[in-house]
């Protein structure tokens, strides 16, 4: 399938026209018509030389018309897009492919075709939309190593773009053993492939197809080569390897490179003198490393190594995406022990740290790049959500260190106005953060309470997606029990108000039970079980009141939902329904 060539129709492609509204009449006629705009057309003109220079019988004129092309294109996306609409992809791409093409014609085609691509993401779907892909790695099959550095160069850069499916990668199973192949040839193969590789895993699939090709030992002798850039795109290939994945992590432990286990240069490489980037992803293939299991959680290199690491870089003096990825990674390290979250909770004032992500950027940040200050109020909601995730980890087990954390300056403030955020990350981290802090019993009877959590989670609870809605409504759902840690509950969290007023509050807001009416009949049983946790709390004969919620709802449909889910294929749920059932018979 070939690429349709737009030359043909590039006269009706090159204009800009803008749309003309004029007053006919005082009786509100308008009479609308189009202009076209003349700067554009001048633009578009000079581009069509360019491309016109392409179809040049003399071969000379038509490496000379490319090169000229590319120094045209420099940092010049109007430019990109008027060569594009013209018919310049085909063309560069046959050119590329052409037997009878000078290897110079070809490389310059390459360096093209990668200027084009790194201009918007509409460039990079068009040069797609052309197959360049298939192209570029048929180029990797010469020998003449600048020819391929070239065609690694554009292949990094579509790669690298958002707009491009990762499985394009993985469609010839040839590909992947020629890449690994090519590493060896020069810095620059060894640079472009690893950052391919880094991109373009993101699944588990996509891990052992580069595992099985030798992922590991092929990549290991690159941490340690003299291109900063070389050590650091092999380290995040590491870091995306390693990712939940214990066969991966498992192995890591266990290479040597110039004598030295791996463990032992990714601590070197996370010391303060190292830049913060490589800082930040030694620290992360080391957390992704315990997490699977490959390294104990009181290994000296996660304890005193890692983890003050990552607490660093939550440091206001780091920049807003250090400071987003190490509460993130630092959050998923400590995320299932107790003890890395005692340390972290007491490592350089990391609560009180954490609450500046709340105010930044403030009016009086020491930000001078106006270009820096518009990128970080653009992304300071994700400061917030990183804030949020870590907090709720820190407070997953210890109740002292929930407490600190609850004191912290406006807190309770800054989770229900978390809630109510237009990001839905930011409202699932808010949610969770919650979903952490009301383990604890002191809280649930003053700071929640006092502060009405029930009501923002009803709104969360508004066309939120599964992830969210488990979450809250299993809370919501859980503000009707008095706290009793004997009690086993799918739903985690022990209740957040008192249990006769949550009860009261509930039976009394037709908006809940209708609600949890709906959860009942949901589609994710896991939402279906909390709220068949709900239901079986407000009905539960030993509790004052129980036979008037009963009745209630008896009348609005409950009893007939009970007696359809004890036919639930899911045994949990049948079992929970029969129980409940067996309340209204006793």
């Amino acid at each position: 399938m070939t690429c349709p060539n737009f030359y043909n129709v590039a006269s009706l492609c090159r204009h800009d026209f803008r749309l003309q509204v004029q007053r006919t009449s005082n009786q509100g006629g308008y009479l609308i018509s189009w202009r076209m705009t003349e700067p554009v057309m001048e633009v578009t003109a000079s581009s069509r030389h360019y491309v016109d220079r392409l179809f040049d019988p003399d071969p000379q004129k038509v490496l000379q018309g490319v090169i000229d092309m590319k120094n045209a294109v420099i940092g010049n996306n109007k430019q990109k897009a008027n060569l594009i609409v013209l018919g310049a992809v085909p063309r560069l791409l046959y050119l590329l492919q052409q037997e009878t093409s000078s290897t110079e014609l070809k490389t310059e085609c390459a360096v093209v075709l990668g200027s084009l691509a790194m201009g918007t993401e509409n460039n990079v779907k068009s040069l797609l939309d052309c197959h360049i892909i298939p192209a570029l790695l048929q180029g990797l099959l010469s020998q003449d190593l600048k020819f391929i550095e070239a065609c690694l160069r554009c292949l990094r850069t579509i790669f690298t773009s958002p707009v491009t499916p990762e499985e394009l990668l993985y469609t010839d199973a040839t590909v992947i053993p020629h890449l690994m192949a090519l590493l060896g040839r020069s810095r620059y193969t060894q640079e472009y492939i690893c950052q391919i590789f880094s991109h373009c895993c993101k699944a588990p699939d996509h891990q052992t197809i580069l595992f099985n090709h030798g992922a590991v030992q092929n990549i290991a002798h690159l941490l340690t080569s003299v291109s900063y850039k070389v050590r650091m795109q092999a380290l995040k290939c590491f870091s995306v390897l390693a990712f939940e994945n214990p066969q991966v992590s498992m192995t890591l432990v266990n290479v040597l490179v110039d004598g030295e286990l791996l463990p032992q240069i990714f601590v070197k490489m996370l010391q303060r003198d190292k830049p913060i980037e490589m800082q930040l992803t030694s620290a992360k293939c080391l957390t992704y490393m315990c997490r699977a299991g490959a390294i104990r959680t009181d290994d000296n290199c996660i304890v005193l190594k890692t983890l003050p690491c990552l607490v660093r870089m939550c440091s206001k003096e780091r920049l807003l995406e250090e400071r987003v990825e190490g509460a993130e990674t630092l959050a998923y390290l400590i995320e299932p022990d107790v003890e890395l979250q005692r340390i972290a909770s007491i490592t350089d004032h990391l609560i009180a740290m954490l609450a500046d992500y709340f105010k930044y950027p403030s009016s009086v940040s020491a930000i001078t790049d106006i270009k820096r200050l518009d990128h970080d109020l653009k992304h300071a909601h994700e400061l917030r959500q990183a804030a949020f995730k870590l907090y709720a980890s820190l407070g997953a087990n210890d109740e002292d260190i929930r407490k600190k954390i609850i004191d912290t300056e406006n807190m309770m403030d800054r989770i229900v106005n978390g809630l109510s955020e237009s990001s839905i990350k930011v409202r699932l981290a808010a949610v969770r953060c919650l979903h952490s802090l009301s383990r604890s019993v002191q809280q649930l009877r003053t700071s929640f309470q006092d502060h009405a959590v029930w009501k923002p989670l009803m709104k969360v609870l508004q066309n939120a997606p599964d992830e969210i809605l488990v979450v809250a409504s299993s809370m919501l759902c859980n503000l009707l029990l008095e706290f009793s840690p004997s009690k086993e509950t799918l739903c985690i969290l022990a209740n957040i108000a008192d249990g006769t007023t949550a009860k009261e509050l509930i039976m009394t807001n037709d908006d809940i039970l209708q609600k949890i009416k709906y959860y009942m009949g949901h589609s994710h049983v896991k939402l279906q079980l909390a709220a068949m946790f709900c239901i079986s709390n407000l009905i539960w004969n030993e509790e004052e009141g129980s036979q008037e919620r009963q009745d209630k709802l008896r009348d609005i449909g409950i009893v007939d939902i009970l007696h359809k889910l004890s036919q639930s294929p899911d045994t949990n749920l049948c079992d929970k329904a029969k129980t409940a059932l067996q309340q209204y018979l006793a």
